[in-house]
């Protein structure tokens, strides 16, 4: 057993009393069976403490195969510590895909499941809809197996676990016939566009991305993902609502290099190395930062974006960028699109807990019309109460975790405050 150390952005030390790096299912079920708390430590991308814990840690790197694809069924069956980044490769030479993928691969696939990270598409629901079966280690140890068609709503409660469930030892994941993309970016879109035409916009492309700083009356950049099909003749606009086409690659933040970025201009290439926005093989950023995220109906989005327009000048001092995304509805019941399409609105915080800590809840209190979900794995200030009014299928899944985990093996102060209800 290894220190546990910080999370990536270097914002939360772990209180754990180590870290176990088990190599099978069988090693994962003896770690259970011998701590009286366990937490597992995905890819270590969350800004809040979700994954902290008193107890143990367990990380599942080393479970990190792809290991099985069953292109009849057309699904992949992975291991509960592989990140998107390692299989995406191993899935397109077989001729397959995954249907969505978060700005980074460098994620783990259990880990972003858990957390309902969503990806972007309007019509593209998030990162863990992909899951059609599941296997887990519960409180007694147990290897417990799941899916889709045999276990209906207890498989839509349990897949968005936050970790409360057990051990995720494997997924499998549906899979669809692997694509080509490419990404045309545009500068300076007027906000008067997104007035007249938000759902065009965001529907213009397979995933597309808004970066803002909220300075001034226009949207930064626009990033457009799109399918490419052979013999696609599409070219480019050389106007989109108002916007630039950019003349060289870009990365979301001014000043920076877009060495990182995956490749833009219109060129095509393998779907996993264009629907993420950074490379595989480059560290993304230093991690000084946080990140804080909201997800609205796709209703309020106008409105949302009313809201924030006017919010520049308070955000300028810590925001580095602002991403808008839509991602469509899902039936995962602590998913933050559960039953309704979204918009999400992302902030990247300059890492300065204090003053971030301070904005924060004036703008939640600016955004509640809208009854914003935050992202379970980015800071928030909402209150335990707000966050749990806001899913309405809460109860029932509380009702899932005392029967798999009667003990609260799985818990931890983070859950205890904002799922179960005990501060």
């Amino acid at each position: 057993m290894q220190p546990a150390g910080i999370n990536w952005a270097g914002n939360v030390a772990y209180g754990s009393e180590g870290l176990f790096l088990p190599e099978s299912a069988e090693e994962v079920q003896e770690i259970v069976r011998s701590n009286p708390k366990v937490r597992v430590l995905g890819s270590r991308h969350c800004f809040n403490t979700i994954a902290d814990t008193s107890g143990t840690h367990v990380s599942l790197q080393r479970l990190n195969r792809m290991v099985s694809l069953d292109g009849a069924a057309r699904r992949v069956t992975v291991e509960g510590g592989i990140r998107y980044g390692d299989l995406s490769p191993l899935l397109d030479a077989e001729g397959y895909a995954l249907h969505n993928l978060a700005s980074l691969p460098h994620i783990s696939i259990a880990g972003a499941s858990a957390t309902a990270t969503h990806g972007s598409g309007a019509a593209n629901g998030n990162l863990a809809t992909a899951v059609a079966a599941m296997e887990y280690v519960n409180a007694a140890g147990d290897l417990v197996a799941l899916s889709r068609e045999n276990d209906g709503d207890t498989f839509a409660g349990a897949v968005v676990s936050l970790g409360c469930l057990g051990v995720i030892t494997s997924l499998t994941l549906d899979v669809e016939p692997a694509f080509a993309m490419r990404q045309d970016l545009y500068l300076d879109l007027p906000l008067t566009a997104l007035e007249d035409h938000f759902d065009e916009i965001m529907g213009s492309a397979y995933s597309v991305s808004l970066f803002t700083d909220w300075q001034g009356d226009t949207v930064n950049q626009v990033w457009l993902k799109r399918k490419v099909e052979t013999g696609d003749a599409f070219e480019a606009p050389w106007s989109f609502f108002g916007a630039q086409p950019a003349t060289k690659n870009m990365h979301p933040l001014a000043g920076h290099e877009a060495a990182n970025c995956t490749e833009q201009m219109g060129v095509s290439g393998p779907w996993y190395e264009r629907l993420p926005h950074f490379r595989m093989d480059f560290t993304p950023s230093s991690g000084a930062e946080l990140q804080a995220e909201y997800f609205a109906a796709r209703e309020h989005a106008l409105a949302v974006v009313n809201v924030l327009r006017h919010w520049g000048e308070r955000l300028a001092p810590v925001l580095m960028i602002s991403e808008v995304r839509t991602i469509d509805a899902d039936d995962l019941w602590m998913s933050p699109c559960y039953h309704q399409p979204c918009v999400a609105f992302h902030f990247t915080f300059e890492r300065d807990w204090a003053a971030v800590k301070r904005l924060l809840p004036s703008l939640e209190e600016a955004l509640a019309p809208f009854q914003p979900r935050p992202h379970w794995g980015k800071v928030f200030t909402l209150p335990p109460a707000t966050v749990q009014a806001r899913y309405e299928m809460l109860p029932a899944f509380r009702s899932l975790l005392s029967t798999n985990d009667p003990d609260g093996k799985f818990r931890n102060a983070f859950i205890d405050e904002y799922v179960i209800g005990e501060a």
